[in-house]
């Protein structure tokens, strides 16, 4: 298993260079942040952008992997993101990982639109995921693609040299519905998840552990209708949406841990503390469990 954690792009870069070089100090084996042009009760507080905060990072760090928790088709192209793509994996020496889902009904749902234009539903965030995922695989993989869709188009749009990784950056899919997981089957490198949603206020830390079994057993089912071994994929749980308060304590911490592994998960994403915030912790005990966590497992 492997540790890495969140650091949201709330910070000056005077301030957050230090926290994404003290992130590798840490040992952390990646940093993610979000991709969001704005986001719950941050809003109408500092908020930069995901992919320039990365090129910082990546300049301002030497070997932790970075990456995108989560990038969504609700304000992207895949033509734009490609490139940036590109060039973000360029200037980190390969260090990129994308994590990508289908996006929420958010500030990013609605920035774009029209005034009285309704965002998109559900099944339409789906569909528009359902094209975006595939063509940013071609993007990223090819040096020339053309392509004409529902929602995208691509004409002629040239990517070169592509990746440094080979034969593309890996993607991380969010999902937890059937659509989804046929891709994160299909395109994934890894899978995320934030657990179910619904038992986050409500419900039990057994009750989450149950459901998240559940989606494994779709993911599961998805790998093996396309003949592909579903143990190749890496299984990302990113912390702070399930009814566990795993930083709350060290020990908290290793408990939940321990049980996520025997689930399967072979990464665990923790929130860097923000004072004041759902995401506010001891940072004693943060430091305490980037460190020695893992090794309580015996692992």
């Amino acid at each position: 298993m492997r540790l890495s954690t969140v650091i949201l792009p709330i910070h000056r870069w005077r301030e957050g260079r230090e926290i994404w070089q003290r992130a590798e100090e840490l040992g952390f084996h990646a940093a993610y942040t979000y991709d969001h042009l704005a986001w719950r009760n941050f809003r109408d507080d500092t908020w930069f952008g995901a992919v320039p905060t990365l090129t910082a990072a990546a300049a301002a760090t030497e070997h932790i992997r970075l990456g995108t928790l989560v990038t969504s088709p609700n304000f992207r192209h895949p033509v734009t993101l490609a490139k940036d793509l590109i060039t973000l994996d360029d200037v980190s020496g390969g260090r990129i990982t994308l994590g990508i889902g289908a996006g929420g009904n958010g500030f990013d749902a609605t920035t774009l639109r029209r005034s009285g234009e309704e965002p998109w539903t559900p099944r339409e965030r789906a569909d528009h995921f359902d094209e975006f995922v595939p063509l940013l695989d071609r993007l990223l993989s090819e040096p020339s693609v053309t392509y004409d869709g529902t929602f995208y188009s691509a004409n002629g749009a040239r990517n070169i040299p592509g990746c440094v990784q080979r034969p593309r950056l890996p993607f991380a899919v969010a999902a937890t519905g059937p659509r989804g997981m046929r891709l994160a089957a299909r395109h994934g490198q890894a899978w995320v998840t934030t657990g179910d949603p619904k038992l986050y206020e409500t419900g039990t830390p057994e009750q989450s552990v149950e459901a998240i079994r559940r989606q494994i057993a779709k993911l599961d089912a998805a790998c093996e209708a396309i003949g592909r071994d579903a143990a190749e994929l890496d299984r990302i749980l990113l912390t702070g949406f399930t009814p566990d308060r795993p930083l709350d304590s060290f020990d908290a911490f290793v408990d939940f841990a321990g049980t996520h592994f025997e689930l399967g998960f072979t990464e665990i994403v923790i929130h860097t503390p923000i004072p004041g915030s759902d995401f506010a912790a001891d940072e004693k005990t943060f430091e305490r469990i980037a460190t020695e966590g893992l090794a309580q497992l015996g692992r």
